[in-house]
């Protein structure tokens, strides 16, 4: 049967308070999809409804076209990491692999070349006679991924995996994530965060969730480059969200007329994405005064002030960079701007 999810309206409330509000979502066979959101958005419900932990008040949850709202979570054959590990003090590293195989009864021997075979998968090949507290953050959590592939499932669901980790070991089992994606091809990965750049590194697509609701899903690319409304604007990547009037006479910052590719009649917001934004004379000129600059190794970010609107630029380091009071042109191009529609995604 084809690995898959589908959420079919799912619905969740506690005391009767929404939690997740008529989720229409697919995750294709072998696809990664990125829930991100802030906190409250409903991303972790929806990870728990498809791994039985709660049940829907309305709709239907579906594993490779197999409806599996009434299954209990023993029975999905689902695989799940979490933040906080999850693993057992007192089990040695491969005591902690085998656990789902042997409550699934599998023989013994089955079970040794399936932890070897999960244990090398991750890169941990070397630590099986090891107990928990022996290991590091980042190899505890690759112990806790090595379990969940142990029962090879179709499916895999990792819920902030990454954010008990400091800087650089997250950039390390992100990595480690998208080589396991490489080799694990056939596996529908279902990946909850509140991070951006983990989204945008592993995804292949993005659902973005606030209020309990779907927003907008599409690509990595989509999103950050042309984005439906201002909250997946400012939430996939950073944005200078300026506010314009659409009209017959062009597009207007202010009393400035600023040139804009596709243009969106009622459109109230102009995004362009800080990096795109530069110093120094150009089209779509914006004059306006520092009031902070932030060296940033490679480059600089400026915060500009732009007739009360703050507009922030991140030019490759300055050699002599503008300091706090100092008057600046700023430019964009037109094809470096998207405009947002009134109410997309606001509801």
């Amino acid at each position: 049967m084809t690995d898959g999810i589908r959420f079919d309206s799912v619905t969740v409330a506690y005391d009767g308070n929404v939690v997740l509000d008529s989720l229409d979502l697919t995750v294709a066979p072998g696809e990664v999809m990125a829930l991100l959101g802030p906190s409250g958005s409903g991303k972790t419900t929806a990870l728990r409804a498809v791994a039985g932990f709660v049940r829907p008040a309305s709709g239907r949850v579906f594993l490779g076209g197999r409806d599996v709202t009434d299954l209990p979570p023993y029975l999905r054959g689902v695989g799940m990491v979490v933040q906080q590990y999850a693993l057992f003090p007192h089990l040695r590293v491969e005591d902690n692999v085998a656990f789902g195989l042997k409550a699934r009864k599998v023989a013994r021997g089955e079970i040794r070349t399936r932890v070897a075979e999960a244990l090398e998968m991750v890169g941990m090949a070397e630590y099986g006679r090891r107990y928990p507290r022996e290991l590091s953050g980042g190899q505890q959590q690759r112990v806790a991924i090595a379990r969940a592939l142990a029962i090879r499932p179709g499916v895999l669901l990792l819920d902030e995996p990454l954010s008990a980790l400091d800087a650089q070991l997250r950039s390390g089992m992100l990595a480690e994530l998208s080589r396991l994606h490489r080799e694990l091809p056939e596996v529908s990965i279902l990946y909850v965060t509140h991070d951006q750049v983990e989204a945008l590194t592993l995804a292949d697509r993005i659902a973005v969730m606030d209020r309990a609701r779907l927003q907008e899903c599409g690509t990595p690319r989509e999103l950050y480059r042309a984005p439906k409304s201002e909250f997946t604007a400012s939430f996939v990547g950073s944005a200078n969200l300026l506010p314009v009037t659409v009209g017959e006479r062009g597009v207007f910052f202010g009393e400035r007329r600023v040139e804009v590719r596709g243009v969106v009649p009622g459109a109230a917001t102009l995004c362009v994405r800080p990096h795109l934004v530069g110093l120094g004379a150009g089209p779509n000129q914006l004059a306006g005064v520092v009031r902070e600059i932030q060296w940033r190794g490679a480059t600089h970010r400026l915060y500009v002030d732009v007739d009360g609107h703050r507009v922030v630029a991140d030019v490759p380091e300055l050699k002599k960079p503008p300091v706090y009071g100092d008057a600046v042109m700023l430019h964009f191009a037109p094809e470096d701007a998207v405009l947002l529609s009134v109410g997309v995604g606001d509801e």
